[in-house]
């Protein structure tokens, strides 16, 4: 499925519920289905800046798409990590660097998010970019996928 094809499953099955208690619920369930991120990965190094709540977001780049773990301590923080997995996880830097996340506007999620939340929400979107353009960058540099080990030398 495209970025956009995925979006557009996001929004469908949000748009069932018209009362936003409802679609927390929809959102917790999606935190819930985030499969368990390796507790090594749950260290200062992945977590990202700008959160109410701890979230910790790791990459992996295969070579040609990035991958992403997370997890957050709060279960709406989670639901919201998961739908950016769901939407971003599996694709090239490019795709990451290009999507418009339009699916937030349209289930409304960021107007019912407290100021603090969305401005995590935000935190969270820039980070995967920020992960997305610095393996292009790598990559334009040394090749996909080398690079990025962070040994001297390396990116």
């Amino acid at each position: 499925m495209t970025v956009n094809e995925v979006q557009e499953a996001i929004i469908e099955e949000f748009s069932v519920f018209d009362d936003w208690m409802d679609k927390y619920n929809l959102l917790i369930d999606f935190g819930k289905d985030l499969p368990a991120i390796n507790p090594g990965f749950k260290v200062r190094d992945y977590l990202i800046e700008g959160c109410q709540s701890k979230v910790w977001l790791y990459p992996e780049f295969n070579g040609n798409v990035i991958s992403f773990a997370a997890d957050s301590d709060a279960i709406i923080t989670k639901g919201i990590v998961s739908l950016l997995i769901k939407v971003l996880s599996g694709r090239t830097p490019e795709e990451i660097i290009s999507a418009d996340l339009y699916f937030i506007e349209k289930i409304g999620l960021r107007q019912n998010l407290s100021p603090t939340r969305s401005n995590g929400l935000l935190a969270m979107v820039r980070q995967m970019k920020l992960y997305a353009m610095a393996y292009k960058a790598a990559g334009r540099k040394t090749g996909w996928g080398e690079g990025v080990s962070g040994r001297e030398g390396d990116i």
